[in-house]
């Protein structure tokens, strides 16, 4: 291989580890990757850029605009009450719920959706006393199966239709990505209705917990030197008879005690551990001689017009890596946090040294309006108030429904190309003031929206650096004995790996210059090919990572990773049987 080659690999095999280690967000590694390889003279600057210029990035923001409205206007809302009715059956609610969910998702992003139905599922949860765990990854996998039945139904399938217009010339149909998809969709729904009942466990939810235990919590507090309470007993001191707040534990020393009896002396420095409601907590504050260890965290909330939230840690939030202390949480989000729940437990540690982790759900005591002012940024992927769905724009319903119902039809027959329906329906959007130009523009997902454009530029150096033709012909070479096949196979499982390792964008653009080359060497056609990549690239059924609705719901819903592993290997075995079985019947093997 030349240097361009193993210089091209290199920065590839990089950019892929700090994806999977989570050491920089997806279009941060991805953006370094294209200006490392323009730099070294791989490619050059109109190819490095060439994304920007295509048009799957600005159709997927106007999408985006689109679901936003969607999302204000509350399209999904009703479907909760109306699909699970009274909750006596799961299967049979799992029957209504999830073909509406996978329909909206195939033409609108699933990421609103999702977002959107989290708190109504929740809620319904709540009041029919079923567990949340049974429906919100079905209904999570239900929306990556929309999505891959037309093509603006995610924007991975835009992404690989503009790949292919540059090699050809000639985009993806509108319904081309559905000779595969409706059947693999039709067949994965009808699997989780049959199968989702048995293969998944009740969870105890972050929700489940804070209700249940009457909104309990731990709070670190020291009893400060020289003050009133340095030398007393605990019962002197009161902290025998406080309501609804019970001392737990004591730290001196670094030695803690448990059992802590009320003839207990308390020294100056002490650590107590307290836990109770989160209104009797609070008072704790006005007891002389006690400071907060969590730097007066309750401060300032009239918890009379405070709400509890959950919001969750997506991959490109800022808060991955980082303490609540070191992102200077109560300040910067105006927000209290009194719990930190991971894979489905809570964590009991001081909250202020805790680092955060991509999934994780904080549950927040903040100010009515917290979810209004962060639910659109990147620094959670979800936020669901505690007591409740929000309310919507229930009488724009209607509007944005023609709307969206317009676009579609504009691009499904031709009438006006996908770029231009999506561009006239953000127009009318914001013409008739459904959406403020600042909401518009909260409702894009701009790391998405980079990560597909320098995307392009990776995947042209891949190909001009002769990369892509020497794993290509690796794969013809190894794979190649069974026949087309048995290559298509190869592309299909090393797309399904790197969108559960890194996302379904970055796994499309890598792919798709390898198959390109390979189909070179083979009787297969590129389109073929490129609807199976778009296909395989949504396989993301294994891991609460690979997708962003599962890391949605991964909180929420109080699962464990193996829980997804364990509903989603039937879901990836029909996705790759249906991919091989779609190609071979459309465009024969």
């Amino acid at each position: 291989m030349s240097w361009e080659a193993w210089l091209t690999l290199l920065v590839v095999v990089i950019a892929i580890g700090l994806m999977v280690r989570e050491v920089v967000a997806p279009v941060i590694a991805m953006l370094g990757a294209a200006i490392v390889l323009l730099l070294a003279g791989v490619i050059d600057t109109p190819e490095a850029f060439s994304g920007f210029s295509n048009p799957a990035p600005l159709t997927i923001a106007a999408l985006y605009v689109l679901a936003g409205a969607a999302s204000k206007a509350g399209l999904m809302q009703p479907v909760v009450s109306t699909a699970l009715g009274s909750g006596q059956s799961v299967r049979r609610g799992l029957a209504r719920l999830l073909p509406t969910v996978a329909a909206a998702s195939s033409v609108l992003n699933n990421t609103p959706i999702v977002a959107v139905l989290v708190p109504e599922v929740e809620a319904w949860a709540t009041r029919h006393g079923r567990a949340v765990s049974r429906y919100l990854m079905p209904m999570s996998f239900a929306s990556i199966l929309g999505g891959i039945v037309t093509l603006i139904g995610t924007s991975t399938n835009l992404v690989v239709s503009g790949l292919l217009a540059e090699q050809t010339g000639t985009e993806l149909g509108f319904f081309e990505i559905t000779k595969i998809g409706l059947p693999v969709a039709i067949v994965g729904i009808g699997l989780l209705i049959l199968l989702s009942p048995r293969l998944l466990r009740e969870r105890r939810s972050a929700r489940d917990n804070l209700t249940e235990s009457a909104r309990e919590f731990v709070v670190d507090m020291e009893v400060r030197r020289g003050g009133p309470l340095d030398g007393v007993t605990v019962d002197k001191a009161g902290l025998r008879q406080l309501a609804g707040v019970f001392l737990v534990q004591v730290m001196r020393d670094g030695e803690s005690t448990a059992a802590v009896g009320p003839e207990f002396r308390l020294h100056g420095g002490d650590e107590l551990r307290f836990a109770g409601k989160a209104d009797d907590v609070v008072d704790l504050h006005s007891i002389p001689g006690l400071e907060s260890l969590e730097r007066d965290q309750f401060h300032g909330f009239d918890l009379a017009r405070s709400s509890f939230f959950e919001a969750v840690v997506g991959a490109s939030s800022p808060l991955v890596g980082r303490t609540l202390k070191e992102a200077r949480f109560r300040s910067n989000y105006q927000a209290a946090v009194v719990a930190v729940h991971r894979a489905g437990h809570r964590i009991d540690a001081k909250l202020g040294e805790v680092p955060l982790r991509v999934g994780d759900t904080l549950v927040l005591l903040s100010d009515r309006g917290f979810r209004d002012r962060w639910r659109d940024r990147r620094d959670f992927l979800l936020v669901s108030p505690m007591a409740g769905a929000p309310a919507t724009g229930h009488h724009l319903r209607v509007p944005v429904a023609l709307i969206v119902l317009g676009v579609i039809a504009l691009a499904a027959t031709g009438t006006l190309p996908i770029i231009k329906a999506a561009l006239l329906g953000v127009l009318v959007v914001i013409g008739f003031g459904i959406l403020t130009p600042g909401e518009a523009r909260r409702a894009i997902d701009l790391d998405v929206v980079l990560l597909i454009a320098a995307g392009f530029g990776v995947a042209k150096a891949l190909t001009q650096s002769g990369l892509a033709d020497q794993i290509a012909s690796g794969l013809v070479s190894w794979f190649g004995s069974v026949g087309d096949i048995g290559v298509l196979l190869a592309i299909v499982v090393a797309t399904m790996l790197l969108t559960e390792s890194v996302s379904n964008t970055a796994a499309a653009v890598l792919v798709f210059p390898i198959a390109t080359e390979a189909v070179r060497a083979t009787e297969l056609e590129l389109t073929a090919v490129a609807v199976a990549i778009a296909v395989a690239a949504s396989a993301s059924f294994l891991t609460p990572i690979g997708y962003q609705t599962n890391v949605m719901v991964y909180g929420p819903g109080g699962y464990r990773y193996t829980d997804y592993t364990r509903l989603g290997w039937p879901l990836t075995t029909v996705m790759v049987a249906g991919i091989l079985i779609g190609v071979s019947v459309w465009w024969g093997l």
